[in-house]
């Protein structure tokens, strides 16, 4: 079961993480010891005049701390890496409980004139966006996103679901992935700017300064140790590196914007050297997996070695911000033109590669993501995706935001455009939660996930939602004109020649008008659809609409229905065909304290 894996999981990576701390504060203590204990022995030796014995504990003692120092490092990124594993087993614990640790919500995606996200809660505080998103790239959440925000073609989606079959049982590369990229806050960060770079046209570096870089830091040495010798004054020196200055001035603009291309990223860029050699271990022989793991070898070198690389020049380069350093060392050895001779050499050789790794590792993300989910639900299935004319088929679907001792599953079948399935029901019998589960598990569908259903099967189509139409007093519009608006939205996307039908979603359609002209016009907009390669759902309390079943053919009735026991309103949330007989308003009312049976003794009396 996930949830015995995960809560073990959970406690290991808790025990590795505390004897990782012990090590480290140990570690620490020990370098403090080595320093004093050196820094003590060389002032002895010194003091006793046993200068050589002085020098040589000098550089043991400096070599011995930075032992001890890349230890301390090492020990600490094992440390790091124990919590996130152990802090992502607990919020895939709290995930099965529909309770979420991470903060990220997908808001920034969200948009209330989109086709159905706002709807169907794809995107929020309580959404399949988060419910599904193990990714910390920027790349990654961006595709991610993407996936649930259109629908792909049907060959696209299958290769999805076979590399998330690939991905699903091995949950030790999964979570190392998860937790590498989360290592580092900035690796969350845009790439564009070191896209951008890599993708440009390197700096225009005159041909004599590759030779001078060389040349004139060692004249300088020379100078400068001829000055401590006393054969020359110390303008000399001065005078060489005046000229180092001239020489490093006719560049500065470069070195700088290079600086600011990539510092953003530089320090995540050890990470993420860690994060592409990882993917490019991604286990499993599906086309996609098998992409990605070409996508990160270029010309046999592996995008990780030069990622690492890119660390490095970076991370050097980046030296020059530091202006204790750039005066006292990077004007002496021209630090900028070196640096930017190696990260021309770099750009010219992988620049134009960065796009592609950052979209590899991005994909490779999200599908973590969705095998991630996978293995979390072994009950889900995996939909069958039709070819062909418009197709829905779910066999006890329950909606996946919901936790599953908590929804009650529903079966449906509906083929054939033009054909609208018209559900009919009390109050808070259930009609939205099943639009809302039959549509989220459509978008789950084809963006490649499981589902929560014991069988699914659906063709691609163009997800359109009408369910949380809200007036807008910044635009001057009542709720029954924003559902009219969003009603001539789905006409217009009907009318389109795309191919792929429309499966709509309409929830207590025309609700803000009159009874009379709710009818006629729900009815036309039947009608209207039926003539159309679109098909889907509409929830309503009128009952005459129920009729178009005889007269047209091409609507089938179903219903939700409450029941009352012991003067109390009991829903069952269970799908029943034909059109609702029972509604449950006055219970409703009378329950808050409206006196429904003087209400209809005054209307008796009334003359």
């Amino acid at each position: 079961m996930p949830r015995n894996t995960f809560s073990k999981r959970q406690q290991e990576f808790i025990q590795v993480q505390q004897a990782a701390q012990r090590q480290y504060n140990q570690l620490a203590i020990g370098r403090l010891i080595w320093f004093i204990s050196a820094v003590v022995a060389v002032w002895v030796l010194a003091r006793a005049d046993q200068s050589a014995a002085a020098v040589v504990v000098l550089v043991v003692g400096l070599a011995g701390f930075l032992v001890l120092l890349k230890r301390h490092q090492a020990v600490r990124r094992d440390r790091d890496l124990a919590r996130k594993k152990a802090f992502i087993n607990q919020d895939e614990l709290a995930r099965l409980d529909r309770q979420y640790l991470r903060t990220d919500t997908g808001d920034t995606f969200a948009h209330t004139n989109h086709p159905y996200t706002h709807d169907l809660d794809i995107f929020g505080k309580h959404s399949l966006f988060r419910l599904l998103n193990r990714t910390h790239t920027y790349e990654g959440r961006q595709k991610l996103a993407a996936w649930l925000q259109t629908p792909a073609p049907a060959d696209v989606i299958r290769l999805r679901q076979q590399a998330t079959a690939d991905l699903r049982p091995e949950i030790d590369w999964r979570q190392q992935v998860e937790a590498l990229a989360d290592l580092e806050e900035t690796i969350g960060r845009s790439p564009e700017s070191l896209i951008q770079w890599g993708a440009g046209k390197g700096p225009s570096l005159p041909g004599y300064l590759a030779i001078v870089r060389f040349l004139l830091p060692a004249i300088t040495a020379a100078v400068f140790i001829a000055w401590l010798l006393g054969y020359l004054p110390g303008l000399a020196v001065l005078a060489a590196l005046a000229v180092h200055t001239l020489v490093l001035s006719q560049l500065s603009a470069q070195a700088k914007e290079v600086s600011e291309q990539t510092f953003a990223l530089s320090v995540a860029l050890r990470s993420f050297q860690q994060l592409f050699a990882q993917a490019e271990q991604a286990p499993g022989q599906s086309v996609r997996i098998a992409a990605v793991r070409q996508a990160l070898n270029t010309n046999g070198n592996r995008a990780s070695q030069a990622i690492g690389q890119l660390a490095r020049l970076t991370e050097g380069l980046n030296f020059r911000r530091n202006p204790y350093f750039y005066l006292l060392f990077g004007v002496a050895s021209l630090w900028d033109i070196h640096y930017l001779f190696r990260l021309s050499a770099w750009q010219a050789q992988y620049g134009p590669h960065l796009g592609r790794w950052f979209e590899a590792l991005g994909e490779l993300e999200a599908l973590n993501s969705l095998a991630g989910f996978a293995y979390a639900h072994p009950a889900y299935t995996t939909p069958d995706i039709a070819d062909g004319d418009a197709t829905l088929r779910l066999t006890r679907a329950a909606h996946p935001l919901l936790p599953p001792d908590r929804s009650i599953p529903n079966s449906l079948a509906l083929a054939g455009s033009g054909k609208t399935v018209l559900i009919t029901g009390s109050n808070m019998s259930g009609k939205s939660t099943f639009l809302r589960t039959v549509g989220a598990n459509v978008v789950l569908a084809l963006a490649g996930a499981v589902v929560s259903a014991d069988s699914f099967t659906v063709s691609v189509v163009r997800v359109f939602t009408s369910m949380r139409t809200q007036d807008s007093l910044e635009e001057s519009t009542s709720s029954f004109y924003a559902e009219l608006i969003r009603l001539q939205t789905l006409i217009r996307l009907t009318q389109q020649s795309s191919g792929t039908p429309v499966l709509y979603f309409l929830d207590e359609i025309l609700k803000g008008t009159n009874s009379a002209d709710r009818h006629r016009g729900a009815e036309a907009l039947i009608r209207q659809l039926h003539r159309t390669s679109a098909f889907g759902f509409v929830s309503t309390h009128d009952l005459e609409l129920g009729q178009l079943t005889d007269a047209a053919g091409f609507v089938s009735n179903y219903h939700f229905q409450s029941d009352i026991q012991d003067g109390k309103l009991i829903f069952d949330y269970t799908l029943r065909d034909g059109i609702c007989e029972s509604f449950n308003a006055s219970q409703l009312m009378q329950a808050i304290g409206i006196e429904m049976n003087a209400a209809l003794g005054t209307a008796s009396n009334k003359p």
